[in-house]
Protein backbone atom coordinates (compact mmCIF):
# COMPACT_ATOMS: atom_id res chain seq x y z
CA UNK A 1 0.00 0.00 0.00
CA UNK A 2 1.39 3.33 -0.87
CA UNK A 3 0.60 6.09 1.94
CA UNK A 4 1.12 9.78 1.76
CA UNK A 5 1.78 11.25 5.44
CA UNK A 6 1.09 14.57 6.11
CA UNK A 7 2.61 15.84 9.31
CA UNK A 8 5.14 12.72 9.92
CA UNK A 9 7.15 14.12 12.45
CA UNK A 10 4.57 15.34 14.61
CA UNK A 11 3.12 14.23 18.39
CA UNK A 12 0.85 12.12 16.46
CA UNK A 13 2.48 12.12 13.08
CA UNK A 14 5.37 10.30 13.97
CA UNK A 15 3.52 7.26 15.68
CA UNK A 16 2.02 6.96 12.64
CA UNK A 17 4.84 7.00 10.68
CA UNK A 18 6.44 4.22 13.04
CA UNK A 19 3.17 1.76 12.78
CA UNK A 20 3.51 2.28 8.52
CA UNK A 21 7.18 1.41 8.37
CA UNK A 22 6.60 -1.64 10.54
CA UNK A 23 4.00 -2.48 8.38
CA UNK A 24 6.24 -2.66 5.50
CA UNK A 25 4.03 0.18 3.95
CA UNK A 26 5.37 2.25 1.08
CA UNK A 27 5.52 6.11 2.82
CA UNK A 28 5.80 8.91 1.21
CA UNK A 29 6.22 11.92 4.47
CA UNK A 30 5.26 15.51 3.42
CA UNK A 31 6.88 17.33 6.35
CA UNK A 32 8.11 20.98 6.22
CA UNK A 33 11.80 19.50 7.19
CA UNK A 34 13.12 16.59 6.10
CA UNK A 35 16.15 15.88 8.87
CA UNK A 36 14.03 14.39 11.51
CA UNK A 37 12.51 11.59 8.98
CA UNK A 38 14.16 8.55 9.77
CA UNK A 39 15.80 6.19 7.21
CA UNK A 40 13.79 3.60 6.03
CA UNK A 41 13.85 1.80 3.12
CA UNK A 42 10.04 2.06 2.31
CA UNK A 43 10.00 5.62 3.06
CA UNK A 44 10.70 8.85 0.93
CA UNK A 45 10.46 12.10 2.07
CA UNK A 46 8.93 15.58 0.53
CA UNK A 47 9.44 18.90 1.56
CA UNK A 48 6.06 20.85 1.21
CA UNK A 49 3.98 22.95 2.59
CA UNK A 50 0.46 21.33 3.38
CA UNK A 51 -1.25 24.53 3.24
CA UNK A 52 -0.16 24.91 -0.26
CA UNK A 53 -2.88 22.86 -2.13
CA UNK A 54 -1.07 22.98 -5.93
CA UNK A 55 2.10 21.90 -3.92
CA UNK A 56 0.27 18.82 -1.95
CA UNK A 57 -1.42 17.48 -4.78
CA UNK A 58 1.83 16.87 -6.70
CA UNK A 59 3.28 15.19 -3.54
CA UNK A 60 0.29 12.75 -2.62
CA UNK A 61 -0.72 11.91 -6.13
CA UNK A 62 -0.33 8.11 -6.89
CA UNK A 63 -1.02 7.00 -3.65
CA UNK A 64 -3.78 4.59 -2.68
CA UNK A 65 -4.52 6.65 1.26
CA UNK A 66 -3.70 10.02 2.18
CA UNK A 67 -3.57 10.74 5.91
CA UNK A 68 -3.18 14.35 7.67
CA UNK A 69 -1.21 14.34 10.64
CA UNK A 70 -1.63 18.21 10.36
CA UNK A 71 -2.11 20.07 13.30
CA UNK A 72 -5.43 22.59 12.89
CA UNK A 73 -4.31 24.65 15.88
CA UNK A 74 -1.63 26.51 14.05
CA UNK A 75 -4.23 27.38 11.40
CA UNK A 76 -5.99 29.77 12.80
CA UNK A 77 -8.35 30.95 9.42
CA UNK A 78 -8.86 27.59 8.29
CA UNK A 79 -7.52 27.64 4.68
CA UNK A 80 -4.60 25.00 5.69
CA UNK A 81 -7.07 22.48 6.50
CA UNK A 82 -9.04 23.43 3.22
CA UNK A 83 -5.88 23.56 1.29
CA UNK A 84 -5.95 19.64 2.59
CA UNK A 85 -9.10 18.88 1.50
CA UNK A 86 -8.58 20.75 -1.87
CA UNK A 87 -5.24 19.33 -2.30
CA UNK A 88 -6.16 15.96 -1.96
CA UNK A 89 -9.17 16.04 -4.18
CA UNK A 90 -7.44 17.76 -6.91
CA UNK A 91 -4.44 14.74 -6.79
CA UNK A 92 -6.89 12.07 -7.60
CA UNK A 93 -6.67 10.17 -4.57
CA UNK A 94 -10.20 9.07 -3.42
CA UNK A 95 -9.29 8.35 0.59
CA UNK A 96 -8.42 10.82 3.15
CA UNK A 97 -7.70 9.96 6.84
CA UNK A 98 -7.57 12.66 9.40
CA UNK A 99 -6.17 12.68 12.61
CA UNK A 100 -9.09 14.53 14.67
CA UNK A 101 -9.65 15.52 18.29
CA UNK A 102 -11.78 14.57 21.05
CA UNK A 103 -13.16 17.59 21.82
CA UNK A 104 -16.21 17.00 19.12
CA UNK A 105 -17.00 13.57 20.88
CA UNK A 106 -19.95 14.23 22.70
CA UNK A 107 -21.10 13.38 26.64
CA UNK A 108 -24.57 13.11 25.71
CA UNK A 109 -26.92 13.98 22.81
CA UNK A 110 -25.92 17.47 21.41
CA UNK A 111 -23.41 17.92 24.34
CA UNK A 112 -19.93 18.15 23.07
CA UNK A 113 -16.98 17.91 25.21
CA UNK A 114 -15.41 20.86 24.63
CA UNK A 115 -18.62 22.79 25.12
CA UNK A 116 -18.19 21.83 28.79
CA UNK A 117 -17.09 24.48 31.39
CA UNK A 118 -14.18 22.57 32.81
CA UNK A 119 -12.47 22.04 29.62
CA UNK A 120 -8.97 23.04 30.14
CA UNK A 121 -8.66 26.95 28.55
CA UNK A 122 -5.58 26.17 27.03
CA UNK A 123 -6.70 23.77 24.76
CA UNK A 124 -9.36 25.32 23.41
CA UNK A 125 -8.53 27.29 20.68
CA UNK A 126 -7.10 24.38 19.06
CA UNK A 127 -9.76 22.23 19.32
CA UNK A 128 -12.61 24.88 18.18
CA UNK A 129 -9.81 24.37 14.83
CA UNK A 130 -9.99 20.89 14.53
CA UNK A 131 -14.11 20.95 14.67
CA UNK A 132 -14.11 23.17 12.16
CA UNK A 133 -11.71 20.76 9.69
CA UNK A 134 -14.49 18.32 10.71
CA UNK A 135 -17.20 20.68 9.54
CA UNK A 136 -15.25 21.28 6.50
CA UNK A 137 -15.18 17.17 5.56
CA UNK A 138 -18.31 16.60 6.42
CA UNK A 139 -19.37 19.74 3.20
CA UNK A 140 -17.35 17.61 1.16
CA UNK A 141 -18.91 15.26 -1.61
CA UNK A 142 -16.18 14.35 -3.42
CA UNK A 143 -13.29 12.50 -1.54
CA UNK A 144 -13.75 8.91 0.75
CA UNK A 145 -13.09 11.01 4.16
CA UNK A 146 -12.89 9.50 7.90
CA UNK A 147 -12.03 12.05 10.92
CA UNK A 148 -10.74 9.52 13.78
CA UNK A 149 -10.90 11.02 16.80
CA UNK A 150 -8.81 9.69 19.70
CA UNK A 151 -10.17 9.51 23.31
CA UNK A 152 -9.54 11.97 25.75
CA UNK A 153 -6.22 11.02 26.81
CA UNK A 154 -3.62 10.26 24.16
CA UNK A 155 -0.50 9.48 25.25
CA UNK A 156 2.73 7.94 24.94
CA UNK A 157 2.35 4.51 26.04
CA UNK A 158 2.12 0.70 25.38
CA UNK A 159 1.22 -1.17 21.99
CA UNK A 160 -1.15 -3.51 22.71
CA UNK A 161 -2.85 -3.81 19.32
CA UNK A 162 -6.23 -3.68 21.44
CA UNK A 163 -8.31 -0.70 21.21
CA UNK A 164 -12.65 -0.16 20.55
CA UNK A 165 -13.90 1.38 18.00
CA UNK A 166 -16.90 3.64 18.47
CA UNK A 167 -18.79 7.10 16.63
CA UNK A 168 -19.84 10.52 17.70
CA UNK A 169 -19.71 9.75 21.74
CA UNK A 170 -17.09 9.86 23.87
CA UNK A 171 -16.06 6.19 24.92
CA UNK A 172 -14.84 5.70 28.81
CA UNK A 173 -13.86 2.24 30.73
CA UNK A 174 -14.62 0.45 32.97
CA UNK A 175 -12.77 2.73 35.35
CA UNK A 176 -14.90 5.97 33.84
CA UNK A 177 -11.65 7.00 31.77
CA UNK A 178 -11.50 7.82 28.09
CA UNK A 179 -8.02 6.93 26.82
CA UNK A 180 -5.82 5.57 24.24
CA UNK A 181 -1.76 5.07 23.74
CA UNK A 182 -0.40 7.10 20.70
CA UNK A 183 0.74 3.50 19.50
CA UNK A 184 -2.70 1.87 19.75
CA UNK A 185 -4.21 4.54 18.06
CA UNK A 186 -1.47 4.79 15.32
CA UNK A 187 -2.86 1.11 15.17
CA UNK A 188 -7.00 1.90 14.54
CA UNK A 189 -5.43 4.98 11.81
CA UNK A 190 -3.57 1.79 9.68
CA UNK A 191 -5.71 -1.04 10.51
CA UNK A 192 -8.78 1.65 9.22
CA UNK A 193 -6.35 2.43 6.13
CA UNK A 194 -5.52 -1.15 5.37
CA UNK A 195 -8.91 -2.37 5.40
CA UNK A 196 -11.56 0.62 4.95
CA UNK A 197 -14.74 0.28 7.37
CA UNK A 198 -15.76 3.66 7.42
CA UNK A 199 -16.99 6.38 4.72
CA UNK A 200 -17.28 10.05 4.95
CA UNK A 201 -17.82 9.57 8.69
CA UNK A 202 -16.14 10.13 12.10
CA UNK A 203 -14.67 7.46 13.80
CA UNK A 204 -13.04 7.26 17.65
CA UNK A 205 -10.53 4.93 19.07
CA UNK A 206 -10.28 4.09 23.13
CA UNK A 207 -9.54 1.56 25.45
Amino acid sequence: MKVALIGATGFVGAKLLAEALDRGQDVTAIVTGLSALPSAGTLRGVQADATNADALAQAVAGHDVVISAFNPSRDPDGTGTQAIIDGVRASGVDRLLVVGGAGTLEIAPGQRVIDQPDFPAEWKAGALRTAAFLDQLRAETDLDWVFVSPAAHLEPGERTGRYRVGGDQLMTDEAGESRISLQDYAVAMLDEAERPAHHRARMSVAY
